[in-house]
């Protein structure tokens, strides 16, 4: 199953430009160094400033590990702590992690329905 981090937050007014620039490079940044899917969600409907992240593991362990790894790297560091200090509302961040839910298996065997 996979396991899918939802991640928003409010980009600010006047850093808007440099807040588009530096989630592009966070983007590149993870997925040519750590082993999973990240989309940058803009808003069509809702509040204007509000962008998302939307990290795709493997599943749990794996979401673990690569955090792991993601928060021992510091061109990571570099990138994601300035990006949340100067571009973000405080307290505008919210995460939730939803997991996949498996298909249904079918019964091959005749006579069972």
């Amino acid at each position: 199953m996979s396991v899918i981090v939802y991640q928003t937050f409010v980009v600010k007014l006047e850093k808007f430009k440099e807040a588009i620039e530096n989630l592009r490079e966070i983007k590149k940044y993870r997925m040519e160094n750590f082993n999973h899917k990240v989309d940058i969600l803009t808003p069509i409907s809702g509040n204007d400033h509000t962008y998302a992240l939307l990290s795709t593991y493997d599943g749990l362990a794996e979401m673990e590990w690569q955090n792991k790894k993601m928060f021992d790297d510091e061109g990571y560091l570099e990138l994601i702590g300035p990006f949340f200090l100067e571009n973000i509302v405080e307290g505008s961040m919210h995460t939730q992690i939803y997991r996949t839910l498996s298909d249904k298996k079918v019964n091959d065997k005749k006579g069972d329905k």
